[in-house]
């Protein structure tokens, strides 16, 4: 009984050994990657913002991009909902020149002046690694799954200095509804790791304010509830949005230079008309600037929505993250004084909320909240997230989700499918 005992024991410590190493390749990798991307962003909007003169060759920019996708990028163009039906399916390998591409054309994208995020081009970067890595070492199917939330993990706590929310989106982000929780080792340590790289690397992550304390109070409850109902209504406007335009820009304009051309004139267009680059890029500062008094105008949401979702329905490189951070912070300082709320907290619940609900990852976000802001949102963030959650439906930035049973309950699924069949499967 006891030589039973011992093998079982040295039998978990070798697997648990075996996953932190990997998780610590991993993350290593991760945080490297993101250190040259985070670096490579900023020196780019650096250069855009002392001379938008160069935001005029988005359409040329868009048209060899699309170009080289075209020819070489065929099977990677469906970005963060490859890595999911990857993980799910246990098909082909992820190709290695995910990684280069997106890194490469989310810069460009972001040096010609297109509104998009980041979290997607690190996400991919780290799935495709982590990918490659399961391939070398012929890991099974379900270890194979295990390292890509791993990758997804370490790429996302990394290029945003969260690592705990890093381990929880990569868990949380894979199944709607439901953690990943056998993956949770190597997501823990590639997470950490890849943050630690990336601060050892010199990167400097933004700086949010820290939220003081407010009571929870039968009144603030009723106030966070439509609230709720705002960001629900404004994270589907947004997935719709963008969806719709993609699908219909794919339909009329079938080759995809053409399309990122038509999309870049797009974008200066709208530039033209606002007349500010505040909606242009990552929109770090207008983030900042939505928790103080008169930092971004009522309708600043609105529009940042409007550009992100051209920019990303024409194919040009990037994630929704930031860009949702913006709206959502925006949409916050919106209503804080029609809803009677602090700014700063409103702008706070908004920033972490908009793409939990966007996303279906609202305990990943409410974690992230606290970990830019203080433990003084989970409250606000948690109530909000969760109910806008309910209330966006079955739809997300995600298609390729999974979900195996309908938010507001019911029969469970025979098999999980991805969100945008739930649906069709649920026809019984």
């Amino acid at each position: 009984m006891g030589s039973k005992t011992e093998r079982s024991v040295k039998s978990y410590a070798s697997a648990l050994a075996r996953w932190i190493v990997l998780g610590a390749i991993v993350g290593a990798a991760c945080g490297v990657g993101s250190a040259l991307f985070l670096h490579a962003l900023e020196y780019v909007t650096a250069f855009r913002e002392s001379d938008e003169r160069i935001v005029y060759a988005l359409p040329l920019a868009g048209l060899v991009l699309g170009a080289i996708y075209e020819r070489w990028g065929r099977s990677i163009q469906r970005g963060n909902n490859l890595v999911l039906d990857t993980l799910h399916e246990g098909s082909a390998q992820i190709p290695l020149r995910m990684g280069p591409m997106v890194l490469i054309g989310t810069v460009l994208t972001h040096l010609f002046g297109g509104s998009a995020g980041r979290e997607g081009t690190a996400v991919q970067m780290g799935a495709s690694f982590a990918d490659g890595l399961a391939h070398r070492l012929r890991l099974t199917r379900e270890a194979r799954r295990e390292l890509l939330a791993a990758g997804i993990a370490g790429g996302f706590g990394s290029v945003f200095g969260t690592p705990i929310a890093g381990v929880l989106f990569g868990l949380e982000v894979v199944t709607v509804g439901r953690m990943e929780y056998q993956a949770i080792v190597p997501a823990l340590v590639a997470s950490l790791v890849g943050d630690f790289v990336t601060r050892a690397l010199w990167i400097k992550h933004a700086h949010y304010p820290h939220i003081d304390a407010w009571s929870m109070t039968p009144l603030l409850v009723g106030k966070w509830l439509l609230f709720a109902v705002a960001v629900a209504l404004i994270s589907s406007a947004f997935v719709e949005l963008t969806h719709r335009l993609r699908a219909m820009l794919e339909k009329r304009i079938p080759r995809l230079p053409l399309r990122m051309m038509v999309g870049g004139i797009a974008v200066i267009a709208l530039w033209k008309l606002v007349g500010t680059d505040r909606y242009l890029g990552l929109g770090v500062p207008s983030i900042l600037a939505s928790f103080d008094p008169g930092g971004v105008p009522p309708y600043a949401f609105a529009l940042k929505l409007l550009f992100t979702a051209v920019t990303l329905s024409a194919g040009f490189l990037g994630g929704e993250v930031t860009p949702l951070f913006f709206i959502g912070a925006g949409l916050g300082a919106a209503l804080s004084t029609p809803l009677g709320l602090p700014l700063p907290l409103a702008a706070g619940v908004g920033l972490a909320t908009v793409f939990a609900t966007a996303a279906n990852t609202p305990i990943a976000l409410t974690v992230m909240a606290i970990e830019l802001m203080g433990g003084n949102v989970i409250p606000h963030v948690f109530v909000v997230a969760v109910v806008a959650y309910l209330l966006s439906g079955h739809r997300g930035i995600y298609p390729s989700q999974r979900i195996v049973q309908r938010k507001h309950g019911g029969v469970m699924l025979e098999h999980a499918v991805p969100l945008h069949a739930i649906d069709a499967a649920t026809k019984y």
